[in-house]
């Protein structure tokens, strides 16, 4: 094995030779197995382990053995613990997504901080056949069946062609000793079930499987790179970025054979997943929207508007009588002053403070919120029929604030004041209300 993994590097990898490279070790033969094969060939190598703290004496007795190890062929080593089950708690996380966030930005952290050029991870192909099954099964795109990429940044995989057979008879073969994980042989998680069990059928049915599944990747990847640069040539053509949104102009789109496949390029990597309703959102009515964990996608009008989420709109923001600035949600400036003065309406309101109840709220409108606007003499209006006239986007609807004196509405900032409480006498006390 030591040649082929040699001719591999020499042909996919000749920078490693100039370059400090980081394993991260678990203590599992695959990871050994790398290390060792890297100290052979004289690459300059240094070893991370992170310590989960997930089965007691046994994470702890795996530091043990690779800090020996490390010892024993003076390598450098660096090892962290992290409270993983807090963590996942913490951010409701499954423990293996929150081990997976945990260990690679502390990966990250210390290639930054020892000029240390590249990760190297110990995926083999039977991890690459069971990552397919496991996407196959749960549904996928094409991107989804082309494997574990063999680079990804500075995160580089170089054992993806070889088996976990051809790394254990390696161990073997070399008298190199490992740690075994006892998680390993429980069938509890869909990953060990297809190793014990479905891809051992496979072979047995297929024995030339390996080198079949092989074949089939390197033809997904071809594919996939064919659908990336259509779906780019025609993002470039129906879809346009305003102030971080992403606007996908629908007639264009539905004018396409087959917009469906272009809207799962586009919108995948955002983290959306009920296709069928995100395919329906083309002929919905306007105002329907879909959330990813960090996206919305929302229907307006002509468009797909494709924006990140923003803080909940349901916080209210308070303003405690003396008060004469605050500077969340929006920059506001409260001022006692002794005239009107000639200023623009649309980012400043002259208000009789006499009217005012403290504390005033800042908060986002809702359906049913009703304000008298300036000028139309105490007439009742809907906010959302006072939006509807201004011929507002659902977004910038969206986007604006009010600011109320108990229940009622004092504001609409930035857009119109209410009529209740104007200036009406020369003894009112002028409240200057300006956004800044």
């Amino acid at each position: 094995m030591l040649s082929e993994f040699k001719e591999h590097l020499t042909v996919n990898f000749p920078f490693f030779k100039e370059s400090k490279l980081l394993v991260a070790v678990s203590g599992g033969v695959d990871s050994v197995v790398l290390v060792h094969l890297l100290k052979q060939l004289n690459y300059d190598v240094a070893i991370a382990h992170c310590n989960f703290g997930l089965r007691g004496e046994e994470s702890d007795g795996d530091e043990k053995f690779i800090r020996s190890y490390a010892s024993d062929n003076a390598i450098n080593i660096f090892v962290t613990h992290f409270d993983t089950k807090t963590f996942a708690i913490d951010n409701k996380l499954s423990i293996q997504v929150a081990a997976r966030q945990l260990r690679y930005i502390w990966f990250q952290e210390l290639l930054e901080e020892n000029s240390l050029d590249y990760l190297l991870t110990a995926h083999h192909l039977d991890d690459n056949i069971e990552t397919f099954l496991i996407n196959f099964s749960r549904g996928t795109g094409i991107e989804g069946l082309t494997g574990i990429p063999q680079q990804n940044g500075n995160i580089i995989r170089p054992l993806l062609p070889f088996t976990r057979e051809n790394i254990e008879r390696y161990a073997s073969e070399n008298s190199i000793s490992w740690r075994e994980d006892s998680s390993n042989a429980s069938d509890k998680y869909l990953r060990n079930k297809l190793r014990h069990n479905i891809i051992p059928e496979i072979k047995e049915l297929n024995p030339s499987f390996t080198d079949s599944f092989i074949q089939t990747i390197n033809n997904l990847q071809q594919s996939a790179s064919l659908v990336h640069d259509a779906a780019i040539v025609m993002y470039q053509q129906i879809v346009s970025e305003k102030e971080g949104q992403k606007h996908i102009d629908i007639g264009q789109l539905k004018r396409l054979p087959n917009f469906k496949a272009y809207l799962y390029q586009w919108l995948n990597p955002f983290g959306f997943t009920p296709w069928d309703d995100i395919y329906a959102l083309v002929d919905a009515q306007s105002g329907k929207q879909i959330f990813s964990a960090n996206y919305r996608l929302l229907k307006d009008r002509t468009v797909l508007i494709l924006e990140p989420l923003k803080p909940s709109d349901r916080k209210v923001y308070e303003i405690s009588e003396g008060l004469s600035q605050i500077n969340e949600p929006l920059t506001i400036k409260l001022e006692l002053v002794d005239k009107i003065s000639s200023e623009s309406t649309k980012n400043v309101v002259f208000v009789n403070n006499n009217l005012i109840k403290f504390p005033l709220f800042v908060r986002k409108w809702k359906e049913g919120d009703y304000f008298c606007p300036l000028g139309m003499n105490g007439q009742k209006k809907k906010v959302s029929k006072f939006f509807k006239d201004e011929k507002m986007s659902l977004s910038e609807k969206e986007d604006t604030w009010i600011l109320t004196s108990g229940n009622e509405i004092i504001w609409i900032i930035g857009r119109r004041a209410d009529d209740r409480f104007k200036i009406r006498n020369t003894t009112d006390t002028i409240l200057k209300i300006e956004l800044l």
